[in-house]
């Protein structure tokens, strides 16, 4: 089912649209499957670098992993809001470990947009993309369940302060104002799928439940942005083409 009206006004407002029970469950069975064997073998010392970039970075191109995507309506739903992407071919898997396993070895992250003065990566290199799907692969009922935490509306703040306030090769990964929100936690159960607009500031919080937070994330980017990615963190909407007839919804400034 294509996107709503309602849900593409959503998006251009919030810039998150979230669809309940969107994967099959036997496709989020054979992706958690592959997941749960790896998991077994998790050394702690190499918790930091799996949470910077990718857990299981050998299953991020597996069929099964991949299906998750290009099997379900969400590659249908991308193309709503972008036209046209390129192709996917990984997935980022993040997992939130339960604080009882491994006391202190992942902390929260603090709020941030993918690809932009990333703590690992030198502050002059941009890794951005367009659209953020991620899709829930464990139960996630509380904030305290390692949710991750986004800011519904940032995109019009982030795009406002990357146009007149920061420059390439800052570290600073998101205003003072945004640094200092909370943001809502994604809530789901297996199969629930996100649309994030890449613009979204948003954070992760500490797994205080006995069992890993699981989640799988598709970058989707328009075939224009690689050469343009400057532009689009300047203007939100560069790079969603289908969305650009509709109004943009009043938001409303303290």
């Amino acid at each position: 089912m294509p996107l709503t009206s309602e849900e593409k006004d959503a998006f251009k407002r919030d810039g998150v649209v979230t669809r309940r029970g969107l994967v099959a469950s036997e496709l989020v069975h054979r992706a958690t499957s592959l997941i749960d064997t790896w998991y077994r073998d998790l050394k702690p010392s190499d918790i930091p670098a799996y949470s910077q970039r990718t857990f299981a970075p050998e299953l991020g191109s597996h069929p099964n992993i991949l299906a998750l995507y290009r099997e379900t309506e969400a590659a249908e739903l991308t193309t709503d809001l972008l036209g046209d992407t390129l192709p996917v071919a990984s997935a980022q898997i993040q997992i939130r470990v339960p604080e009882s396993e491994f006391p202190g070895v992942q902390p929260e992250k603090a709020m941030h947009v993918d690809g932009v003065s990333c703590p690992h990566l030198d502050p002059r290199e941009l890794r951005t993309f367009s659209l953020l799907v991620g899709v829930v692969l464990s139960n996630v009922s509380s904030a305290q369940d390692g949710a991750l935490h986004y800011q519904p509306g940032g995109h019009h703040t982030m795009t406002d302060w990357f146009r007149t306030q920061w420059s390439l090769g800052m570290t600073e990964q998101v205003p003072p104002e945004i640094d200092q929100q909370q943001g809502v936690p994604l809530l789901g159960a297996p199969g629930d799928v996100l649309l994030m607009h890449h613009l979204i500031p948003h954070s992760v919080g500490r797994n205080l439940t006995p069992f890993p937070r699981v989640m799988a994330y598709f970058r989707l980017s328009h075939p224009d942005h690689p050469r343009r990615r400057l532009e689009a963190l300047r203007d939100p909407w560069l790079d969603y083409p289908p969305l650009t007839a509709i109004p943009q919804p009043t938001v409303d400034k303290e």
